[in-house]
């Protein structure tokens, strides 16, 4: 049965985050054939549709307004309220990120309408949508289906595959006028953090160091791996209380879950809840001292051994490698 989905294409830092991509692509597993249509909400983003049509939209709509170049979840509920009123999608699809978090169930809240969050797979069944989810810090999965209204839905980023970008395609993007107003929150200023290379939550590689890195200088070898790689980097919770880096890097049942191509976990114990955050990746290495670290268990490679000795030595494997590919 053909249905229409939306898809909100979130803008972060000049570009759209590679997850918009992936919940176009799950989108279109819902769709079973129906149309899909992307949604940009900020001051000015409709220049970015042209990109959300290349990776699978069919047509884009833009709510551009003064008071949305800043997120808040008032504003970009009012904006999407307008888009769900004139196009009564069966469905809409948002990234499981800071922002997926915040306006997703906001929104469903207002509709009286289901949500499903940090969605991994999706498939068809006898008609209906399953939607299936990580439950008990991903030591198990449920399958859920909403039986009624609007069904909302955060996909989890590195799970679903993107379509293959088609720069042929092209499809119609028009903008919405909202009349923004009653605002509870106004942005005044931001002051960010100072990030280096790729985005933790959507990196296909990880380099993580934990309580085993000693210091904020320790940190320096597991830079240089992850900048080789074209990779981020993370931390344990211990490393953060540590001060040996900011909790934003913070991978774990308290901070961000992530699910790279290639987890190496750096002098990292393996506590239970630094596992909820990382266990789902797709090929984890351990680097520890200890030969009894929990972190083991569920390693696809183990080596043992000193972090400080062993990382450079892959550093240096890798940039060979690479100059010979």
């Amino acid at each position: 049965m053909a249905r229409k989905f939306l898809v909100l294409g979130e803008v972060r830092d000049g570009s759209l985050r590679n997850v918009s991509f992936e919940a176009i692509g799950a989108a279109k597993l819902a769709a079973d054939g129906g149309e899909i249509v992307g949604v940009l909400v900020g001051g000015s983003v409709k220049n970015f549709g042209d990109e959300l049509i290349q990776y699978g939209a069919d047509r884009v709509i833009a709510v551009e307004n003064d008071q949305l170049k800043q997120y808040t979840s008032d504003g970009y509920a009012q904006g999407l309220l307008a888009v769900i009123e004139q196009e009564k999608p069966e469905g809409i699809f948002f990234g499981h990120t800071a922002l997926g978090k915040d306006l997703a169930p906001k929104l469903a809240g207002k509709l009286e309408s289901g949500l499903i969050s940090d969605v991994t797979s999706i498939e068809e069944e006898g008609g209906n949508i399953v939607f299936t989810r990580p439950i008990y810090s991903g030591k198990a999965f449920e399958r859920k289906i909403v039986t009624d209204g609007v069904i909302f839905a955060t996909i989890r980023p590195n799970n679903i595959e993107p379509l293959a970008k088609d720069e042929s395609r092209s499809g119609e993007v028009t903008t919405l006028s909202v009349d923004i107003k009653d605002l509870r929150t106004i942005i005044k200023d931001v002051v960010r953090k100072a990030s280096e290379g790729v985005d933790l939550s959507e990196a296909k590689v990880i380099i993580a160091g934990g309580r085993g890195v000693k210091s904020e200088d320790g940190f320096e070898p597991l830079k240089e791996l992850a900048q080789v790689l074209g990779g981020a980097v993370g931390a344990s919770r211990g490393a953060c209380d540590a001060d040996y880096c900011d909790y934003s890097l913070q991978i774990g049942q308290t901070g961000k879950v992530v699910t790279p191509d290639l987890y190496i976990a750096c002098g990292i114990s393996g506590a239970i809840q630094h596992l909820a955050g990382m266990s789902n990746s797709k090929v984890i290495v351990a680097i520890n001292k200890d030969p009894e670290a929990n972190i083991f268990n569920i390693a696809d490679y183990g080596i043992v051994g000193d972090l400080f000795e062993v990382v450079p030595l892959l550093t240096e494997e890798f940039k060979k490698l690479k100059v010979n590919a």
